[in-house]
């Protein structure tokens, strides 16, 4: 059996750890040093997936303002043309899209080419159901419910983990999400601040047990990871995250969303040999008053980018090694509603960041807002199903060897891809 999987298997689950820069012997195979050497030798890749719960408004989050109709369908929740000097007025990108104007941390990754835009993206399953499309999303397997595995688990089978580390892939959530769910080991921290073991209502018998089991012999299979573990468990549960100071001048939000993004951060500079990690922010389902400029929408936008922007500032140079990747299940209606929202559509944007992205782009093809190009009379139509970019940052970033063992009954081909990365 495999002794991680036996760890999985076994019932415990890894609440939340606090991270500092230096590490006992445990790490010392996997931490990488954080000197000039450790940012130019040769480093683990690191994604970083962040899923919008509950379907963002893409078509607010970024603005077709060239679009006539677009205009036409939403009187009272569109945002308004770029204009200068006026804040409340889309962001110009090229000529035609615009970010709304929360969102204005993100434009110098912009300018700088380092975030592309992939528009009319996502699933080709018709469902508008959330539970469905974050399903279908998650295990990429559109309309089909059975699979068993989360796509970013599969990613993780597809190769062997050269560092055997114990955090190749962790979720910043209190739950496992499901698209990390599948035999190879993942933990779900719900915070860097408290550390225990999750055994039930036995929690403190279970840890002083499993550390007897672990420790019992030095000729058991179990032995050394054990160590390992509780060596790990004991050494991060120590430091105080709170201690934790951003580089490069980097604010995250202070929210959940916020925290998440900061600790990820820790974990890529404690070199404890992270490959995936995965977060999400929800309170996307605007069905009433979306608002525009200013509102629902724009204050999780704000909250949003801003927590990317401090994430890929505080990384600073390690985003060489890095790609951020967003994704929501779909997007929403083109014509807003009698409660000045908006309902459930058909497809969205994605964002791609990195020092290897080229960016500066809104990669896809715009299908057009006119009600014949609509989907179905009234979404934003599909021009990208969200697995050619799923691929494309697996095969190109994280180097996976098999696109069709993560991907199952689906055509990876590399000519779909849309060329998001050098």
């Amino acid at each position: 059996m495999n002794r991680r999987f036996f760890i999985k298997s076994g019932g415990i689950a890894l609440a939340s750890i606090g991270v500092a820069l230096s590490a006992p012997s445990f790490i010392e195979r996997a931490v990488l040093a954080q000197s000039s050497e450790r940012i130019t030798g040769g480093r683990r890749k690191t994604l970083i997936a962040i899923f919008q719960r509950g379907a963002v408004d893409g078509l607010n989050m970024v603005v077709p303002y060239g679009e006539h109709a677009y205009y036409d369908l939403r009187p009272t929740i569109a945002i308004p043309k770029p204009q200068v000097g006026n804040i409340e007025a889309a962001i110009d990108l090229d000529g035609f899209f615009g970010l709304h104007p929360a969102m204005a941390s993100l434009k110098p990754l912009w300018d700088s080419k380092r975030l592309a835009i992939v528009e009319a993206a996502g699933s080709p399953d018709n469902t508008r159901s959330h539970f469905d499309a974050q399903d279908y999303m998650e295990s990429a397997t559109p309309g089909v419910k059975s699979t068993q595995d989360g796509w970013l688990n599969r990613l993780l089978q597809s190769q062997a983990d050269p560092q055997n580390s114990l955090f190749r892939a962790v979720s910043m959530t209190s739950n496992m999400p499901r698209a990390l769910q599948g035999r190879a080991p993942a933990l779900a921290i719900s915070n860097l601040a408290d550390f225990n073991i999750r055994a039930g209502q036995n929690s403190a018998s279970m840890q002083g047990g499993f550390e007897a089991l672990y420790g019992q012999s030095a000729h058991d299979v179990l032995s050394d990871t054990g160590k390992e573990t509780f060596e790990a468990v004991n050494y991060l549960k120590k430091v105080n995250p709170s201690q934790y100071k951003a580089e490069n001048g980097a604010q995250y939000p202070r929210t959940p969303f916020g925290n998440g993004l900061l600790q990820i951060a820790q974990l890529i500079k404690a070199g404890v040999g992270l490959e995936i990690a995965f977060t999400d922010i929800g309170g996307w389902d605007t069905h009433v008053n979306e608002g525009s400029s200013r509102g629902q929408l724009s204050n999780l936008l704000q909250q949003f980018s801003s927590g990317i922007a401090a994430l890929y500032t505080d990384l600073g140079q390690r985003m060489d090694d890095v790609v951020i990747m967003t994704m929501s299940e779909f997007g929403r209606t083109v014509r807003e509603n009698g409660n000045r929202g908006t309902d459930h559509g058909h497809a969205n944007a994605m964002f791609v960041v990195g020092n290897d992205v080229r960016g500066g782009k809104v990669y896809g093809q715009w299908p057009g807002l006119k009600t014949d190009q609509l989907y179905e009379g009234r979404d934003l139509n599909l021009t990208t199903d969200f697995r050619d970019v799923f691929g494309e940052v697996a095969k190109r970033h994280l180097g996976t060897p098999n696109l069709k063992t993560v991907f199952p009954a689906y055509d990876t081909n590399p000519t779909k891809f849309r060329g998001l990365l050098s």
